[in-house]
């Protein structure tokens, strides 16, 4: 059979695959295994086999993502996250819709040490919705601020997804990390400025403030929340500052955040194992689709569709702009249907080749693409963070509730994006002052 032919059939078949409920990775597996042995031959897929996930599990770079996934994990398990959200409360629970602001305060600076957008959003689902409820926010905005800023994960470094991201187009994780840092902090501003503009045209998304904290009180809580400032400096300034690589800051991060866990908790028992059982299911299964989706990888390049598809997207698409606008309008159609790390693991192999050839900072297209994906998360009917929340509230909402509460942040989100690509320097300008390690 025609190679091309192969290949193109090859992508029709896993749309199917995905459409009927196949695991991501087994249908990424699986399609690129038989596209390449009916396009070159079963010796070429069996070196694959052999050769393929033993380098991916064994590649340096991808030690970050285990490390990142725990330092989390165990800082989620130490109660820390918790203190932050108290403190958060605190200090502005004199400002009328202050519970949105703290869960969105909270979310960003837990995201500066934990790298999934799905750990964020459901510990601060726990913490932060019965409280809401209890003083009576809104049920629907609740869900919808704690969902939306739960996405911060995926651009405040350290990020899961960065990582992907630069292992799969060979880039500097260090500077990608580094990009995330003002697109992320953006990102919280505007939630911030949105959540007050919607407060203020429709006070009864909040409730009236009914007491306040004394400064003493506010600055004692400032106090219990220090571990997170030292994880921050470690992993952030020792990136930044060239110290050490990613995947050593990543370890840095997960030791610091053991001896935290340690000295808030004086025992090990209880919650250690179970934290490092999550640590692990949550790496097996993002390892699981990366070897999928390069197997597929392989697939396309050896039948030839990569190079059609060049050829193809950048007569349509021939100026830089146009083509980040034809993605952006991509992604965001995928993210109704996929989850983050199998949409960008399927489409990378399509898109970075032309990003190559439009001569596209890599860099700015890695951030454009992690805020398409923070949309993605929170984009019905599949959006990841949805289901997470509503799995962690029970019966107390329904997907009415979801939907209706989350608009307003994927507006915030879209507000974002516009800005990203039309001043790329909002990505590229940090990265470029860093010292390399």
């Amino acid at each position: 059979m025609d190679p091309i032919a192969v290949g193109y059939i090859s992508v029709i078949a896993l749309f199917v695959c995905l459409a009927l409920g196949i695991p991501v990775a087994v249908a990424m597996g699986g399609v690129g295994i038989v596209g390449m042995y009916l396009a070159v031959g079963d010796l070429f897929v069996t070196g694959q086999l052999r050769s393929l996930p033993f380098a991916t599990v064994n590649e340096y770079g991808l030690a970050v993502l285990p490390m990142f996934v725990l330092m989390g994990v165990l800082a989620e398990a130490s109660g820390i996250t918790t203190e932050l959200f108290k403190t958060a409360d605190m200090w502005l629970r004199r400002f009328r819709g202050g519970l949105y602001q703290a869960v969105i305060i909270g979310s960003a600076t837990f995201a500066a040490i934990s790298g999934s957008t799905t750990v964020n959003a459901v510990v601060f689902t726990r913490i932060a919705f019965p409280q809401m409820i209890k003083f009576g926010y809104s049920r629907s905005l609740s869900i919808g601020a704690i969902a939306g800023a739960g996405s911060f994960a995926a651009m405040i470094p350290p990020s899961i997804t960065m990582v992907i991201y630069a292992i799969m187009t060979e880039q500097s994780v260090g500077q990608l990390l580094i990009a995330g840092v003002i697109p992320g902090l953006l990102t919280a501003v505007v939630y911030l400025a949105g959540i007050y503009v919607l407060v203020r045209l429709k006070p009864s998304l909040a409730p009236e403030i009914t007491s306040v904290v004394s400064l003493q009180e506010r600055w004692s809580a400032l106090g219990r929340i220090w571990p997170i400032v030292v994880l921050i400096m470690l992993v952030f300034g020792g990136i930044y500052s060239g110290i050490f690589p990613p995947s050593a800051a990543g370890a840095a991060g997960a030791a610091g955040a053991f001896v935290f866990a340690l000295f808030r908790m004086k025992s090990l028992r209880g919650w250690l194992v179970p934290a490092l059982q999550d640590a692990a299911f949550i790496s097996c299964i993002i390892f699981l689709i990366l070897i999928g989706g390069l197997l597929l990888s392989r697939m396309l390049v050896v039948t030839g569709v990569i190079d059609e598809l060049v050829i193809l997207i950048t007569s349509v698409a021939d100026t830089p702009l146009k083509f980040m606008i034809m993605a952006s309008i991509l992604y965001l159609v995928l993210g109704c249907f996929l989850d983050t790390t199998s949409m960008m693991v399927v489409t990378l192999p399509f898109l970075f080749p032309v990003v190559l050839a439009l001569d596209i900072d890599p860099i700015w297209f890695g951030i454009v693409l992690v805020k398409l994906i923070e949309i993605s998360v929170i984009t019905p009917p599949v959006g990841i963070n949805l289901f997470a929340v509503m799995g962690a509230v029970g019966n107390q909402a329904t997907f009415g509730d979801v939907y209706k509460g989350v608009f307003p942040f994927i507006l915030f989100d879209l507000i974002v994006l516009v800005f990203l690509i039309l001043f790329p320097e909002l990505a590229t300008w940090l990265p470029q002052t860093m010292i390399d390690g």
